[in-house]
């Protein structure tokens, strides 16, 4: 057995409290992750040439504004883009990791890309009006661009957890003890 499975199963012995505590323990190394990734996909987008002649387009439509001076079309698509991989990464790594989920994927995935398209559109409007704030408080682009990405992240960690933990709720039925004597 994984270290990684004993630390869960000490928790589970003492409660659910502390097995809550150390599912957000875990929830928040697995978002440390997610946000590496988002960030990594951030900052390397951007430089993909036809990418970057997408900046000096500008983007309205519906309540999303991302004029020339935020970034325009290249930083709407690089920030989603980021944002949406950051999430594949998180869920599957969640469902897994850190809540030991058997949950049927076809029923969890697409409850989950809901709550995830709700909470990226609320971002794709919040980061570039976050990001042209901070600009025009003489803070420079790549400053700008990250801050308003960290906070937009940390809006969404803290929507996630207790999304996630229900949704995530059915734990994985546990293998019969021959075949798991077989994997040690």
């Amino acid at each position: 057995m994984s270290k990684l499975n004993k630390i869960d199963k000490a928790a589970e012995s003492r409660g659910s409290l502390l097995v809550t505590i150390w599912q957000f323990v875990k929830f928040i190394v697995v978002s440390l992750l997610a946000m590496i990734v988002q960030f990594v996909l951030l900052n390397t987008l951007q430089l993909i040439p036809a990418i970057k002649d997408l900046y000096t387009t500008e983007f309205n439509w519906l309540f999303f504004a991302y004029p020339v001076a935020v970034g325009g079309l290249g930083y709407f698509i690089v920030s989603n883009v980021a944002n949406i991989v950051a999430q594949i990464v998180a869920f599957f790594v969640n469902k897994e990791k850190t809540f030991n989920s058997g949950a049927n994927i076809a029923v969890a995935l697409p409850i989950y890309i809901i709550f995830t398209i709700a909470l990226i559109v609320f971002s794709a409007w919040l980061n570039p009006t976050l990001k042209d704030l901070f600009v025009g408080m003489n803070l420079n682009e790549a400053a700008a661009k990250n801050i308003a990405t960290m906070i937009c992240s940390a809006l969404q960690f803290f929507l996630y957890f207790p999304v996630d933990k229900l949704l995530f709720k059915k734990p994985k039925e546990e293998a019969p003890a021959e075949e798991t004597a077989k994997a040690e």
